[in-house]
């Protein structure tokens, strides 16, 4: 795949792709005029194929203008126009996360799309070139095969879970319990198997409370409208959601670092490469809505043991307002040069280890007090910050891993703020995934806890419909 991505397709820079796109100024337009590329009625063709097999990769919603005549000046230009915009989206996104979020900076791959559709059409192998484009990774294989299945359902579209005016309340028997069990299931709300009949089961029950609770609807119990518009996931819903996934991985690079660290705020999940392979993954907590934690890219650089925090600005204009000096020294707090400061210890908000990231936003991984976060089943509960899951066990791997291991074990012995700086940044990628697999490699559909796959799903050509936002709910002060 790596071979025929680089001989499909030559890297070039953003601007270099924007100017062949836009023919921007006089020495573009030259150029472009100069690498025009030859079209014939076999490429022609070849590229109405294409184009009319994009629910392949979730594009159907957008429409292409690819007819044109080959033999004409300007039959050739639509379709050179047509092929760069279609060969853009299967590289890059049909849609620019940049510009669709207030921050985005993960890695984006980048090509030179004219050059690559010029040497396809001088080899006759545009059809080769243009499947080349997509990732061709298992993740979005399996999301394509997942899209291409349902769309044949749309003929007889299923209505998902029936709503009608009767809930249902713990202890009834109801035809709808034995999807509803499976939707729960899905999203972590409910362990095991789906017990057979259609009894609503004290353990259902429980389940749907908590789930109430987390969208801010009253924890009762009873499967009303509301909780059963977040539990129903029409086939219409399930293509919505498999396509902004195919298109999320588009905006990700083909080849990221081997050794690496991915951050799903989605799912509050932390999965850890290294040496292109997964060796460790656990729970994370993240910003809660109104404090989402951003789309970034951004090095740890260092380990920070016995970390101090430095209340940021924002956090001290608002949870600490109208806090005294008593509350400052219950929290082993003082003011220092302007600024509220918590000292080092184990009920630091930091916790004992801070993962030091590059980045202008302020955004980092750490260890936390509040470890019941963890427990939750949807983890958008801090201020904005990487709460990590046994954050002491995974600063030991890192340093085993990194060769620093003693340099670890001797600032942790001191009891004071110590910096151990690695000997290698590690990337770390802060995704927002809804998707995932289960081990039979089947996608599951999980909650969109900031309602951003939305504004992805509207660039895409589907309709616009109402989400459903985590309910905001901590009530800790920590980053």
């Amino acid at each position: 795949m790596r071979h025929a991505m680089r001989n499909a397709v030559k890297l070039a820079s953003t601007a270099s792709l924007a100017c062949a796109l836009a023919a921007c100024g006089s020495d573009g337009q030259n150029q472009a005029v100069a690498r025009e590329p030859h079209w014939n009625s076999s490429s022609a063709r070849a590229l109405n194929e294409a184009i009319a097999q994009r629910a392949a990769h979730g594009l159907d919603h957008i429409a292409f203008k690819a007819a044109g005549d080959p033999d004409t000046t300007e039959g050739s230009a639509q379709l050179t126009q047509e092929a760069l915009r279609f060969a853009a989206a299967l590289a890059q996104g049909a849609s620019d996360p940049t510009k669709l979020f207030e921050v985005y900076t993960i890695p984006r791959p980048q090509a030179d799309l004219r050059a690559g559709l010029a040497k396809a059409l001088a080899e006759d192998k545009l059809d080769d070139w243009l499947a080349s484009l997509a990732p061709q990774e298992g993740p979005y294989q399996l999301l394509s095969k997942a899209y291409l299945e349902l769309e044949k359902q749309k003929a007889a579209p299923s209505p998902g879970i029936p709503v009608t005016d009767e809930a249902i309340r713990p202890g009834d028997d109801d035809a709808r319990v034995p999807a509803i069990a499976r939707q729960l299931i899905a999203s972590d709300y409910l362990a095991g198997e789906p017990a057979s009949g259609n009894r609503y089961t004290p353990a259902m029950a429980a389940a749907v409370k908590r789930m109430q609770t987390d969208y801010g609807i009253k924890p009762d119990g009873v499967i009303g409208k509301d909780a059963l518009e977040i539990l129903n996931l029409s086939v219409a819903d399930r293509l919505r959601a498999l396509a902004v996934a195919m298109e999320r991985l588009r905006w990700l690079e083909r080849n990221p670092p081997a050794t690496r660290i991915d951050v799903n705020t989605a799912a509050g999940r932390l999965a850890y490469w290294r040496d292109g392979k997964q060796v460790d993954t656990r729970k994370v907590v993240v910003g809660e809505p109104g404090r989402e934690t951003p789309q970034l890219g951004s090095p740890i650089f260092r380990l920070v043991a016995n970390p101090t925090w430095t209340v940021p600005r924002s956090i001290q204009e608002k949870e600490f307002a109208g806090k005294g000096s008593g509350y400052l020294q219950a929290h082993n707090m003082a003011w220092k040069d302007g600024w509220i400061v918590q000292q080092s210890g184990p009920k630091n908000s930091l916790g004992l280890v801070k993962f030091d990231m590059q980045n202008t936003h302020a955004i980092y991984l750490h260890d936390t007090p509040a470890k019941a976060l963890f427990d939750e089943v949807q983890r958008q509960r801090s201020h904005g910050c990487v709460r990590v899951d046994d954050a002491l066990g995974f600063a030991q791997l890192i340093a085993q891993n990194e060769g620093v291991e003693a340099e670890w074990h001797k600032a942790r012995a001191t009891g004071k703020e110590s910096f151990v700086k690695l000997p290698k940044q590690i990337p770390v990628r802060l995704l927002y995934q809804t998707v995932l697999f289960d081990d039979a490699g089947n996608p599951v559909i999980r909650a969109d806890p900031y309602d951003w796959d939305e504004r992805v799903a509207v660039k895409l050509g589907f309709a616009k419909r109402p989400g459903h936002v985590l309910k905001s709910k901590s009530d800790d002060i920590g980053p």
